[in-house]
């Protein structure tokens, strides 16, 4: 493909050519002849060099996290022959636009590099790639398009907790301590016929009632997480803009209360209520909570609906944890009913609250009439609550074993 330049070379050429033709000069004919092989000169150069490439995007060790700056090598292998001068690679990369970098001829290798400043949390995939060949006076151009397909994962910015807000509050009916009981349970698998001697206990009664005789439960073991922590990713509960969003800050909260699970060694969850519903169990530090992390790094507020409709489903991930904590940035009057519920059947259940309205253009000083009354139910039935507001101290927050202290 000819560059602008070299199109107004080949029309110059052309026009010069027409030029002497009418005026019979014959001195201008080379001039003429030598500007239109110029670029045919070109041409040939760049599909000369146009061979099979291979880009190498190198990244810096380790993880990068929500706000670092990351810097980017890019190395290319070409068979055979390279290309004289510079080479321009060209990637666009999801929510980062295009991004152009020269590479050049450095210790046997075409290189270069550039860096991404401030990157917010979240999954930035690289969507296309090309290579740009150009004749050293930018007559040709020939674009290479390059497998794409990688990503860069910024992980979002733990903080280090030593204890939860939720051990001093985590208390059952009248003030008792819930006991850690072990990961297992009994799930619902058939009815059959009562036999003499069984426990009335185990009878099924919806079955007895509609076949006229006694009929029992079967119930098989089943695992069960110890705890789960279940962020609520609701696109109709996000307040702000990334970075600076209740959804990074929910995101944060639930990535160090699922860290500080695992580092205790406990059998734990993560849920997510997104469009995809992605639930990990986190049972070790090695492959586990990796898998993990990088949920949480790529997640975006695409959930279609409240999270109020995941916990009632007894069946479900949320439903079979024994300990619950959820992290949403949407209280309702039918999330509080859902929790108190788990009280009553025993089931621990713990809130970490984002309030929206402090993401507001002019946020309110304290938390609305209306949640701070739900809040205050929640207590009341044993559920401790954590109130998270913008530019609030993260580990201060779920660290405090005080239970509601940002409430008023």
């Amino acid at each position: 493909m000819l560059t602008d330049r070299g199109r107004w070379i080949l029309a110059s050429g052309g026009g010069i050519y027409l030029a002497a033709w009418g005026f019979g000069s014959v001195a201008l004919y080379p001039i003429a002849l030598g500007l239109v092989l110029a670029v045919a000169a070109a041409a040939l150069w760049v599909r000369f060099l146009q061979k099979p490439m291979r880009l190498h995007r190198i990244l810096a060790d380790g993880e990068h996290l929500a706000g670092d700056d990351i810097p980017v090598r890019l190395e290319m292998d070409v068979e055979g022959r390279m290309p004289s001068g510079a080479l321009v690679v060209r990637e666009r990369i999801a929510r980062l636009g295009e991004l152009e970098t020269v590479l050049v001829h450095r210790r046997g290798r075409l290189r270069g590099g550039y860096t991404i400043e401030g990157v917010p949390r979240g999954r930035y995939a690289v969507e296309a790639v090309d290579a740009i060949l150009e004749d050293p006076f930018g007559l040709e151009r020939v674009e290479i398009k390059l497998p794409a397909g990688e990503s860069i994962l910024v992980y979002p910015r733990l903080v280090e907790l030593d204890g939860l807000f939720s051990d001093s509050g985590a208390r059952a009916f009248e003030g008792r301590r819930l006991l850690l009981r072990r990961p297992t349970g009994f799930d619902l698998h058939s009815v059959r016929d009562y036999e003499q001697g069984e426990s009335l206990r185990r009878v099924h009664w919806p079955s007895t009632a509609k076949r006229g005789h006694l009929m029992v439960k079967e119930l098989e073991d089943a695992p069960r997480d110890e705890t789960a922590v279940l962020l609520d990713a609701d696109a109709a509960a996000v307040a702000g803009v990334a970075p600076d969003s209740s959804f990074e800050l929910q995101v944060r909260a639930a990535g160090s209360i699922l860290r500080a699970h695992a580092s205790r060694g406990r059998r734990a969850a993560l849920i997510i209520n997104s469009a995809s519903r992605a639930y990990q169990r986190v049972h070790s530090f090695d492959g586990d909570w990796l898998r993990a992390y990088e949920l949480l790094a790529a997640v975006e507020p695409d959930g279609p609906t409240p999270v109020a409709g995941l916990l009632a489903d007894e069946a479900g991930p949320a439903g079979r944890a024994l300990e619950l904590t959820i992290v949403t940035a949407s209280l309702t009057p039918r999330l509080v009913d859902r929790l108190l519920q788990r009280m009553m059947n025993r089931h621990s259940a713990t809130l970490v609250y984002v309030d929206r309205a402090s993401f507001a253009e002019t946020p309110s000083l304290q938390l609305e009439a209306a949640d701070a009354g739900l809040v205050l139910r929640l207590e009341r039935g044993g559920v401790p609550v954590a109130v998270l507001r913008q530019g609030d101290d993260l580990a201060a927050k779920l660290g405090d074993h005080s239970v509601g202290a940002a409430v008023g």
